[in-house]
């Protein structure tokens, strides 16, 4: 069968996915996605798309990261309009939902079946029970691993593994010599870069951003564990410049060979095991986050979803996208022509009772384990005020959380000790409470 047909039959099934535009009249939508592997899939796979609905183009706008973040932020704040679908997370969703600043998901049609999103997934994109973004893959985050360095090194790393065992193993499998890393962990600042590593870190050490009355925590020592942790893996085992890499940057490290580990998202799981890209495809093990004997695992919980701004000019043929880029049927098309192991990953009950992506993916299980067990409404040891589990659920968050990001990078590029980074931050997170109001003078 020749892509075209494949690609024919998948529109003629996502016809009833769709929000029939006037089939006179062409309608563009403006998409900003990030520069993710799956995001960049999906944009190859678009024909299948365009001969369902010739009446919709499709122009794109790819980004990294954080550069996406505050572009669409300042978007959706000053009701610009630029975009038509947005990429957005977990954290941004309900926050936004709340403000009216994105449209409601409500009336997607039957066949795209919303009671087949994971629960923890599609909550955590919903506000009173109305979705307000689909998910395009849900991630949390687990540790990735060299087996053979292991074995060579005459080490095991559990399948539930403990901070001790990976500074075990960081230290067993480091040999610069070779061009080896013990660990590769992100060290680029931001909400969403270092510091969603670093709170999850954080809270499995028995860390908290605020106690019950908003009130900082950061000079807690806790906290000073956890960094301090986190500096002497990265800088006894850790590769050169680390304060200026994201996940990007570790993935395209550890598929080179140059990690004994990493510890970052699930979603990575299918580009680390593809032998296309990754010379270590038939060698990585995955286990746990880990956790310091407080409860906690250093698990996150995330998607990157798609959607409408309520600024958009044509918000029927961006959710008519939407529900095309989200669906069960676009799972298959990539199944079709990418291969089962490459399907975005967290975000449908049926994928994990798929058996043919259960054989393929060797990270399925551990990625489903790990996403159910973060708890977004429990994300600490202690009592705290707020939800999320590597984010603190309030608009002040991504600037806060950014500026914190910048004191631990300068910290692990050597500019600052602990102890001045620690006190920093939690200067800064007192003077932005304090002016948002929620600590009372």
């Amino acid at each position: 069968m020749t892509f075209s047909t494949r690609a024919l039959l998948g529109a003629t099934a996502l016809c009833g996915l769709g929000y029939a535009a006037a089939a006179q009249e062409t309608t563009t939508i403006t998409i900003a996605t990030v520069n993710n592997g799956d995001m960049v899939r999906m944009q190859g796979l678009t024909d299948a798309f365009n001969e369902a609905h010739p009446d919709i183009e499709l122009e794109w706008v790819t980004l990294e990261e954080n550069t996406l973040r505050q572009n669409v932020t300042t978007d959706i704040a000053t009701n610009g309009g630029q975009y038509d679908v947005i990429t957005i997370g977990t954290y941004e969703v309900p926050i936004w939902g709340n403000q009216g600043w994105l449209a409601p998901l409500d009336d997607l049609p039957a066949e795209y079946d919303v009671d087949d999103l994971l629960p923890p997934i599609r909550a955590g994109l919903s506000v009173d029970g109305t979705l307000y973004a689909a998910p395009f893959y849900g991630e949390s985050s687990f540790v990735m691993y060299r087996r053979d360095l292991a074995e060579a090194a005459g080490i095991a790393i559990p399948d539930q593994p403990t901070w001790e065992d990976i500074k075990a193993a960081a230290a067993a499998m480091n040999n610069p010599e070779t061009g080896v890393h013990g660990i590769c962990l992100r060290g680029k600042a931001g909400w969403g870069e270092n510091m969603a590593f670093l709170t999850t870190m954080a809270n499995s050490y028995g860390a908290r951003w605020f106690d019950e009355n908003w009130q900082p925590q950061l000079d807690s020592r806790e906290w000073k564990a956890a960094i301090t942790d986190y500096l002497e893996l990265m800088t006894s085992y850790g590769p050169p410049g680390a304060s200026s890499n994201g996940f990007n940057e570790n993935l395209t490290l550890f598929q080179q060979g140059r990690c004994g580990m990493w510890i970052d998202a699930t979603v990575a799981g299918s580009f680390v095991t593809d032998p296309n890209n990754s010379t270590v495809a038939e060698q990585v093990g995955f286990a746990l986050a880990p956790d310091a004997g407080q409860g906690k695992r250093a698990n996150w919980l995330w998607a990157w979803s798609l959607a409408v701004p309520a600024s958009s000019d044509a918000p029927e043929a961006a959710k008519t996208f939407i529900a095309w880029a989200t669906s069960k049927e676009y799972a298959n098309l990539v199944a079709e022509t990418e291969g089962w192991a490459n399907v975005p990953p967290g975000t449908r009950t049926s994928l994990y009772e798929n058996a043919d992506y259960l054989a393929a993916a060797p990270f399925a299980q551990m990625t489903i384990d790990s996403i159910n067990a973060a708890d977004p409404n429990s994300p600490t040891v202690q009592p705290v005020p707020y939800t999320g589990v590597q984010f603190v659920a309030i608009p002040e968050f991504q600037g806060l959380g950014t500026t914190v990001g910048q004191e631990f990078s300068a910290a692990l590029a050597g500019q600052k000790t602990v102890d001045e980074a620690l006190a920093s931050a939690q200067e800064i997170a007192t003077q932005t409470m304090t002016e948002a109001g929620y600590i009372q003078q």
